[in-house]
């Protein structure tokens, strides 16, 4: 064993010796702390036989993302990201980050999810602070949720965290954790965090059957980002560092802030349903059988449910007649989804057990301006 640690440390000793002047046991020590040290300071790796093992790691620590128990500091070739419109969840604080195997590249498309290579996984947090007017302060984390691009498709693994906020815990039964906290307008709010079993999470990330990423397209990731040692545009800096391959000159189409007042209203509104509804409402998606399209890339106003009766009525419609009825928000279908916390009426079913207050304000002034045509005022 002796005779093995100092193979090792002659490794890392550099000739010819630089201190001659000390004795052996002295520069023996001071080259075991240099080992230490040069390991302690080496870049964290990612798990790789872990993300494509069969069976899920029983902790999230075992993929090795983070270099810290807190899963604040990414270990190498895992980037943080964020999205110009997110989808709403409660209000919920969300940290977002993608890892690509070295050697690999996602590949650029102009109007969808990106094409991740197997072994990608994308990673995200769920947490809330004591005070959301003081969001980076008694910050609690909830739960992680891994898509893992394996090479039959993507799975969804939910991951808890524990009350020492020290590891979380694959639970592919969900979880329904107690959560209260001050919300952004100082109200005081308490409700039960819902974290999906692993079938669940297929009721909002399914396309054609198949499950699928939501967030991560050109038109969301163009936006400029704070990394560490630069602010720069997201989809540059994933091209620069080969996460993403060719990449246009323009970057590509890009969607407004939701909440960003000097976009153009009827761009906010739209920003808002593609990443809040269109997952669903799409001829791809779940809930195909609607007839409504809300994607970003869908020009037809009927198709947004402009004038549109629904399919089915019932209970959600609430007797009114069109999904959207131009110039008035009180009559609209839509609205009236977004606006109920009824399990029976609420859209998006899952996902949220409170109403977006600023979604549904956003919602309401675009309708209320809206041509009968479905054009914007």
């Amino acid at each position: 064993m002796f005779k093995k640690l100092i193979r090792i440390v002659r490794r890392f000793t550099p000739p010819p010796n630089p201190l001659p002047s000390m004795g052996g046991g002295v520069a023996l020590l001071l080259a075991l702390l240099l080992v230490t040290s040069a390991t302690a300071q080496a870049p964290a790796r990612v798990n790789d036989a872990a993300i494509m093992a069969a069976r899920p790691a029983a902790t999230l620590s075992a993929y090795g993302f983070f270099r810290d128990a807190g899963a604040r500091e990414p270990s190498a070739r895992v980037t943080p990201y964020d999205l110009n419109t997110a989808l709403y969840s409660d209000g919920a604080l969300k940290f977002r980050y993608v890892y690509i195997p070295a050697g690999a590249q996602a590949q650029y498309n102009r109007d969808g999810v990106f094409e991740f290579p197997v072994g990608t996984v994308l990673i995200k947090t769920f947490a809330f602070a004591d005070d959301m007017r003081a969001p980076t302060e008694g910050v609690r984390l909830l739960e992680t949720r891994l898509l893992i691009r394996r090479a039959s498709g993507w799975v969804a693994l939910p991951y808890v965290w524990n009350e020492a906020q020290t590891e979380a815990r694959y639970s592919p039964i969900g979880a329904d954790l107690p959560v209260s906290f001050t919300n952004e307008d100082g109200q005081g709010i308490a409700l039960d965090w819902v974290v999906p079993n692993v079938n669940q999470c297929s009721g909002c990330h399914a396309r054609n059957g198949e499950v699928e990423p939501i967030g991560p397209s050109a038109r969301n990731l163009n936006r400029d980002f704070a990394y560490v040692d630069d602010e720069t545009n997201q989809l540059g800096y994933w091209n620069r560092n080969d996460i993403l391959d060719a990449l246009p000159a323009s970057m590509g189409p890009r969607v407004p802030n939701a909440y960003d007042a000097g976009a153009p209203l009827a761009d906010r509104a739209r920003a808002y349903l593609d990443v809040n509804c269109a997952h669903c409402h799409n001829p791809e998606g779940p809930a195909h059988t609607s007839g409504l399209d809300l994607s970003w890339s869908q020009d037809d106003p009927s198709r947004w449910g402009v004038l549109k009766r629904p399919v089915a009525a019932g209970r959600g419609s609430a007797g009114f007649e069109f999904s959207i009825e131009p110039g008035h928000p009180d009559r609209s279908i839509l609205l009236h989804r977004m606006a109920s916390t009824d399990p029976g009426v609420m859209m998006p079913e899952l996902g949220r057990t409170l109403v977006d207050e600023r979604g549904v304000a956003l919602i309401q002034e675009w309708i209320a301006g809206m041509e009968a045509d479905g054009s914007s005022q």
